[in-house]
């Protein structure tokens, strides 16, 4: 599968040396490992602010490439989808998943083995069994009701 993200050109282990709010936003981008984690719908404990993942995806969600269908317009038909930007990781880090490029940088973590730009292919994080790959429920299958029979854990 052809990585979607563009991945060369970039400064070499930018992710090692540069903040994330210094990045430019090609390097931003290539963050991304393409798991679609991040695109599963998320339950929230109120009081504890603790995060539940489902298997219940975005409805743009492609489960077999884990990419969102409409990426650059995406907000256009899901207007609560969430944007990370180096300016709002603070406040939303923590409902990213602990796998994530984002937050494990944030967390001052290194990134992992499969990832990307350390592997050299996007099918390593497939490879790994990291994403989402063949293992999601669309949205509108699961009325929001039921959302907690599909919790997965991690």
């Amino acid at each position: 599968m052809k990585d979607p993200i563009q991945r060369d050109g970039l400064r070499h282990k930018f992710w090692e040396k540069v903040p994330l709010k210094n990045m430019a936003p090609k390097e931003w981008e290539a963050l991304c490992d393409g798991c679609g984690r991040c695109c599963l719908n998320k339950l929230e404990d109120e009081d504890t602010m603790e995060i539940a993942f489902t298997r219940i995806a975005c409805r743009l969600l492609d489960g077999e490439t884990c990419r969102c269908a409409q990426y650059d317009i995406r907000k256009q038909f899901v207007p609560d989808c969430v944007v990370l930007t180096p300016k709002n990781i603070d406040e939303i880090g923590y409902w990213m998943p602990p796998t994530c490029a984002y937050r494990l940088l944030h967390e001052g973590k290194a990134l992992y083995d499969w990832h990307p730009l350390i592997s050299g292919t996007a099918q390593s994080v497939h490879d790994a069994g990291i994403s989402v790959q063949g293992w999601t429920v669309p949205e509108f299958e699961v009325p929001e009701d039921e959302w907690e029979n599909y919790i997965i854990e991690d």
